[in-house]
């Protein structure tokens, strides 16, 4: 194992080594030097002099006062700069950014002429408050603050970038206002980031120098911290001085060891799924969903009592902007949103959610007028494609979220979140985090969580996409059977037409944000108004335009059919695969549609085989037939063959 190592490790060009070499001995030189004039033997007479021990003490407290005031408002800038755009953002950055390439002294000389007994705000803050910040302990505060402060900024910043907003956006649709969300979701899920931010910013305001005593002053017990009571001892005793050094220095490769490496990168902010070794742990093999009866009625121990004081809620929504479309459903509906991408699937779910600029809702359920109210108290609830449940959450406090942020009391929340996770077959995992359950296992809390909330509006997007075909069977019975008592109208988003035909009660096909159809899932079965819906169901989709017999497509090729539309009529030709007849030559007979064409590809769709059929005069074309008719006519890919499909197995669906 070592020899295969050594093999691959990469050997660093020597024009880069080098001066890489030479980089490192540069900065450690310094360091080498205090070490080696350190004068070990009287080291603890020099850090325990009184003005030693009382400079220690006064840095201990200005640098523990700026990381105090760092927190107190550069966690809220940090968000700002994050989550918010506004004129002047890079202007605010930029300032924030300043203190750390501004020379020290320039600084302490920029302090004084803001917040001086001569400065801008001085004299406000002397004659109101009876504040004077030079040669005074809170004016050392002040300068460590103002250099240090960017170090937190800076470092939570990033890490709230780097956290996905779904987490905060379900949090708010669970009914947790944009506060709580920030306190409980937003803060816990960057702890990594705000810790090495804070360390930092103590480290930087401990050493906090030039701003300092250009601003401050260097009086004894008063401004004269650990750094300056280092500038003094060179003058006097270079010896203690050295000392103290070592002591400042120690301190900093503390905090920089502790950090290891998140300052540079190495922290992320983690997410509900399980890591790739956690993944294949024992403990996340996916667990069979149990038989589950079929409850209607609220679970035991919830508040039968809604929001809006009713038991169930239809739904009524005009959406503008990038979609334009009208809802309408009764209580107890399940709509399937389905298109191709970039149809506004996800754009009419985050519109009726309230948390898009790129359309508006207009929405009512049941009788509340939701318009003009924010995300958490529309009532809203939403699961996204990855669940989202928050990380640092056990499956019953994720699903016990909702109703805590509506005011249920913390025992009767968690009551009524174990009875959810029991009925939806997960009851078991209350007490593992995300990162302990499968894909199955988390996507049913998930769907728990949204139900504990007592949603008036229910919102899926994708909820099954990223499960294996047998979890993913086990949780559309399990959706399937709570679905049909929630007191609601539930939209869900799909590109399986499995989920749009066995969950909903509705197909609602959206092409360019607009409705193309909205039909119960047999009759988009069998009239699918749209190639992508039609390909999606696994038939041939061909658009033309109607004549006297049949359709003409855009190549100019004539197809035959049974029925007939008025003439120029734009529609398509829905042919299923079963009806296309495969043949060696040109057949002859009953057919009416007979092209050549050429086998692109050949796949296995259960228990038969799907042809890919490429040709001069159509479309691509799909057939599908028993493996043993593709033995019997020895198909392969590459091969030359005739198809034919008759008039009366053609639909024409007028568009």
């Amino acid at each position: 194992m070592t020899r295969s190592r050594s093999r691959t490790r990469r050997r660093p060009p020597v024009a880069l080594a080098l001066p890489a070499l030479l980089a490192i001995a540069f900065l450690l030189m310094p360091l080498l030097g205090i070490l080696a004039r350190t004068s070990w033997g009287e080291l603890g007479t020099h850090l325990t002099g009184p003005d030693v021990t009382e400079a220690l003490r006064l840095s201990l407290v200005v640098s523990f006062w700026a990381l105090g005031l760092s927190l107190l408002l550069g966690v809220p800038l940090a968000w700002l700069l994050s989550r918010v755009d506004f004129p002047g953002k890079s202007l605010v950055r930029s300032l924030v950014l300043l203190p750390m390439v501004l020379p020290p002294t320039v600084g302490g000389v920029a302090l004084l002429l803001g917040f001086g007994r001569r400065g801008l705000l001085g004299p406000w803050l002397e004659n109101t408050f009876g504040i004077t910040l030079p040669f005074h302990t809170s004016g050392a505060v002040v300068a460590a603050t103002f250099v240090a402060m960017p170090f937190l900024v800076i470092s939570l910043e990033g890490a709230l970038g780097g956290l996905r907003p779904s987490y905060e956006e379900t949090a708010a649709s669970l009914g947790a206002s944009p506060f709580r969300v920030f306190l409980t979701v937003t803060l816990p899920m960057v702890a990594p980031g705000l810790a090495a931010g804070a360390a930092l910013t103590w480290a930087r305001a401990l050493g906090e120098f030039g701003a300092t005593i250009t601003f401050a002053g260097n009086l004894p017990g008063t401004t004269q911290t650990l750094p300056l009571q280092v500038y003094l001892l060179l003058q006097d005793s270079p010896e203690a001085a050295t000392s103290v050094s070592l002591l400042l220095l120690a301190i900093a490769m503390a905090v920089l060891i502790a950090l290891r490496g998140r300052w540079t990168g190495g922290a992320s902010v983690r997410g509900g799924a399980p890591s790739p070794a956690a993944a294949d742990s024992p403990a996340l093999e996916t667990d069979p969903a149990p038989a589950l009866p079929d409850h209607s009625a609220p679970p035991k121990g919830d508040d039968p009592k809604s929001p809006a004081g009713e038991q169930s809620w239809s739904l009524d929504a005009e959406v503008t902007g990038f979609n334009e479309l009208i809802l309408h459903a009764e209580p107890g509906t399940t709509i399937a949103v389905v298109g191709e991408n970039g149809a506004g699937k996800t754009t009419l779910l985050r519109a009726l959610l309230g948390l898009t600029d790129r359309a508006h809702a207009t929405l009512r359920l049941g009788t509340t007028d939701v318009t003009d109210l924010p995300p958490h108290k529309r009532g809203v609830a939403w699961v996204p494609q990855a669940g989202a449940l928050f990380p640092h959450l056990t499956a019953l406090t994720n699903t016990a979220y909702g109703l805590r942020a509506q005011g249920t009391p913390r025992a009767q929340a968690r009551a009524t979140a174990q009875t959810w996770l029991d009925r939806l077959g997960v009851g078991h995992l209350a007490h593992r985090k995300p990162a302990q359950l499968s894909g199955g296992q988390a996507q049913r809390v998930a769907l728990a969580r949204a139900l504990a909330a007592r949603p008036r509006l229910l919102l899926l997007d994708e909820p099954l996409a990223a499960l294996d075909q047998t979890t993913r069977a086990h949780v559309r019975h399990t959706l399937r059977t709570h679905l049909a008592g929630f007191p609601g109208v539930c939209l869900i988003v799909t590109h399986d037409p499995v989920e749009a035909v066995s969950l909903a009660d509705r197909v609602l096909v959206l092409h360019d944000g607009r409705t193309l159809q909205d039909a119960p899932p047999a009759e988009v079965t069998r009239h699918p108004r749209s190639p992508w819906v039609a390909r999606m169901l696994g038939r041939n989709a061909w658009p033309g335009t109607a004549d006297a017999t049949g359709l003409t497509l855009a190549n100019g090729t004539h197809i035959t059919t049974a029925e007939q539309l008025p003439a120029d009529t734009k529609a398509l030709a829905i042919i299923t695969p079963e009806s296309v007849a495969l043949h060696h030559t040109r057949p002859t007979g009953s057919p009416r549609n007979i092209w050549p064409g050429t086998i692109r590809e050949i796949t296995a769709s259960g228990s038969r085989l799907r042809i890919l059929i490429t040709s001069d005069h159509t479309p691509d074309l799909i057939a599908e037939i028993t493996p043993h008719a593709a033995a019997d006519l020895r198909l392969t890919e590459g091969a030359t063959v005739w198809t034919s499909i008759k008039a009366t197995e053609i639909t024409l669906v007028s568009l």
